[in-house]
C-alpha cells in the first residue's frame, strides 16, 4: 500500500472480515456474458404508443350514462348499487343487408371500439326511446362500424325467442339506421321485464325531407291528377257544346259526345288508381275495369263515326229515309254491345283464367316501394283481352281512312251531304291521329322507365286541348254557333260578337237563313 495507508476491510455481520475471493469467478462470467449480448441485440428505437394508434382507429359508440353506470327511472346510477354489471356493446357479425343480419352477435372484445358518454344533442329533431328486451316489439343491433339499426318486429309480447326470431327474419326491411352522434345505447333496470340485458336506446329521428322535391312525387302525386282535372274539363267543354246546340246534334255530333263521355269517366277511374294507399282490392279492381273499358269504348265510337262517314261516301244514295236519333241507337247497340261483351270477357279471364297471383303494377319507379304488385288491379290476360279489340278498330279506322280519302280525291262534284261529311272526315282524322298517340304514350307509360310515364302525364291534358280544338275552337260552324247562341248583340266584348267571315260560314250548311234571324232552329 503507498503512502502507508491502510486497506480498508469489510466486515461481515457477524464481526469477521468479508472476503470476495470466493465470487471472482462468477462475476468474470457474467461480464462477458454481457458484452455478447450487447454485441448481438438490435439498435433501440423509440415506439409510438399504442394506445394513440388503438384510439385513432377505434369505432365511436355512444353510452347514454357513464362507465360504470346504468339506466334507471331515466336517471343513471352507479351500477355497483343497483347489482348490475356495467353495460358493454354487442356488435353484430352479420351484413346490414343480409335477412338475418343481427341475430349472429360478435363480443365486444373481438372489436375495437371506444365509449363517448352523455346523451344525444338532438337540436331541432325529435328525441325518442326505445327498448330492447325480450319479447319487446322493437331491436336493436349495433354494426362494427358504430351504426344503430333499429328493427319493428312483427309481433309483440313474444315470450317465445322462436317466433320472435321468425317473426325478425320475415319483417327485416322495416328497420331505421341511425349514424354516430345521433343516438345513445345504454343498459336499462326497472322496466316491466324481467330481461336483466335490456337496453335503452335514444335516437333523434332522421330529417325527413320533404316530398316537395322528389320528381317522382311530384309528377305522380301532383302533376298527373292536375293534368287529369285540366283534360276532364277540356272534354267536358267538348261534350257540352255538342249536347247544348240544337245544330250540333246530328248523329256526329251525338258520337262526339258520346266519345268525350267515355275518355272523361276513364280519367276519372285512372285518378282513384294514383291514390293506391286510400283503394282496397274491390276499388282497384272496379277502377281498372273503368279505366280499360271506358277506353275501349271510346275507341268503339270513333270506329262508328268512320264507318258512319266512309258508309256515307260509298253510297249512292245519301238521302235516306231514318232519322239520325233512330241510326244513333244502332250505333249505340253496336258499340256498347261489344265494349261491354269485351270487358265481361276481359274481366272474366282477370279473375277465372288468370293463375297469375303477382300481378305486376304498371306505374314503375325506382324506388323499391312502388315496385310492389298492387292487389286488386287486371293482370296482364285481362289487359290483352281489352286491348286486342282496341288494336283491331285501330286498323279497321286505317282503312276507313284510306278508303275515304281515296273516294274524296275522285269526287269532282259533290253535294251539300258530302261537303258536310268532308269537314267530318277531317275531324275523324285528326281525332283519330290523337287517340292513338295517347293510346300508345299510355301502353309505354307501363315499361319501367319514369321518363316515358312522365311523357304520358304531360301528354294528357295536351290530348284533351287537342280534342277541344278540333272538335269546337277549329270548325268555323262551331264558332258561328257559339257567337250567336252566346254573344250575339248583347255581348259585352266586341271581339266575341260574330263577323261577316262568320256569318258566310254558317251558310256553308245552309243556315244563311238563321244568320238574318229569320228562321229558328
Amino acid at each position: 500500500m503507498r503512502n502507508g495507508s491502510r486497506p480498508v476491510v469489510r466486515r461481515s455481520p457477524n464481526g469477521g472480515p468479508l472476503s470476495l475471493w470466493p465470487l471472482l469467478p462468477a462475476l468474470l462470467l457474467f461480464r462477458s456474458s454481457a458484452a455478447d449480448l450487447q454485441n448481438t441485440a438490435p439498435p433501440v428505437t423509440t415506439a409510438v404508443p399504442t394506445t394513440e394508434i388503438d384510439a385513432a382507429a377505434a369505432t365511436s359508440v355512444h353510452k347514454c350514462c357513464g362507465p360504470d353506470e346504468v339506466l334507471a327511472a331515466d336517471w343513471c346510477r352507479n351500477a355497483n348499487s343497483t347489482s348490475h354489471r356495467p353495460w358493454t356493446p354487442e356488435f353484430t357479425a352479420s351484413n346490414e343487408d343480409e335477412a338475418v343480419a343481427g341475430l349472429k352477435t360478435l363480443p365486444a372484445s373481438s372489436v375495437s371500439y371506444k365509449l363517448v358518454t352523455g346523451f344525444p344533442n338532438c337540436k331541432n329533431r325529435q328525441k325518442w326511446v326505445v327498448y330492447n328486451y325480450t319479447g319487446s316489439s322493437d331491436r336493436l343491433v349495433l354494426y362494427p362500424n358504430g351504426k344503430l339499426r333499429h328493427y319493428v318486429l312483427k309481433h309483440q309480447q313474444h315470450t317465445n325467442e322462436e317466433q320472435q326470431q321468425r317473426d325478425y327474419i320475415i319483417d327485416h326491411e322495416r328497420y331505421f339506421d341511425y349514424e354516430q352522434e345521433f343516438y345513445c345505447l345504454d343498459k336499462v333496470i326497472g322496466i316491466d321485464s324481467p330481461d336483466i340485458n335490456a337496453q335503452v336506446a335514444y335516437i333523434c329521428t332522421p330529417p325527413i325531407p320533404s316530398q316537395w322535391t322528389d320528381t317522382d312525387y311530384v309528377m305522380r302525386r301532383v302533376v298527373n291528377p292536375a293534368g287529369h282535372a285540366i283534360a276532364i274539363t277540356w272534354l267536358l267543354l267538348v261534350a257540352i257544346v255538342h249536347f247544348v246546340l240544337p245544330q250540333l246534334r246530328d248523329l256526329i255530333g251525338n258520337m262526339v259526345t258520346t266519345l268525350a263521355g267515355c275518355m272523361i269517366v276513364a280519367r276519372i277511374a285512372d285518378i282513384v288508381r294514383i291514390f293506391v294507399e286510400y283503394n282496397g282490392p274491390i276499388s282497384y279492381l272496379t277502377a281498372d275495369a273503368f279505366l280499360y273499358i271506358f277506353t275501349l269504348g271510346s275507341f268503339f265510337w270513333l270506329n262508328a263515326m268512320g264507318y258512319y262517314i266512309w258508309r256515307t261516301f260509298k253510297s249512292r244514295n245519301v238521302f235516306l229515309r231514318i232519322t239520325d236519333g233512330r241510326k244513333y241507337c244502332y250505333y249505340s247497340l253496336y258499340v256498347w254491345g261489344c265494349t261491354l261483351t269485351m270487358g265481361g270477357m276481359a274481366l272474366f279471364a282477370h279473375l277465372i283464367l288468370d293463375s297469375s297471383t303477382d300481378n305486376i303494377n304498371r306505374n314503375y319507379s325506382p324506388h323499391p316501394s312502388s315496385t310492389i304488385s298492387i292487389e286488386g288491379a287486371i293482370g296482364w290476360l285481362g289487359i290483352a283481352v281489352i286491348f286486342v279489340p282496341v288494336i283491331c278498330t285501330i286498323l279497321v279506322n286505317l282503312f276507313f281512312y284510306f278508303s275515304t280519302k281515296t273516294v274524296i280525291e275522285r269526287m269532282s262534284t259533290y253535294g251539300q251531304i258530302h261537303h258536310k261529311m268532308k269537314y267530318s272526315f277531317g275531324m275523324f282524322s285528326k281525332l283519330f291521329a290523337i287517340m292513338v298517340v295517347d293510346l300508345t304514350l299510355f301502353i309505354f307509360s307501363w315499361i319501367q322507365q319514369d321518363t316515358l310515364f312522365y311523357l304520358h302525364v304531360i301528354f294528357n291534358p295536351v290530348q284533351a286541348a287537342l280534342v277541344l280544338y278540333v272538335t269546337v275552337i277549329r270548325p268555323k260552324r262551331v264558332k258561328f254557333l257559339l257567337r250567336k247562341a252566346c254573344c250575339y248583340e248583347q255581348c259585352l266584348l266586341p271581339c266575341c260578337r260574330p263577323k261577316e267571315t262568320d256569318v258566310q260560314a254558317g251558310t256553308e250548311w245552309g243556315e244563311e237563313m238563321m244568320a238574318f234571324n229569320t228562321a229558328d232552329y
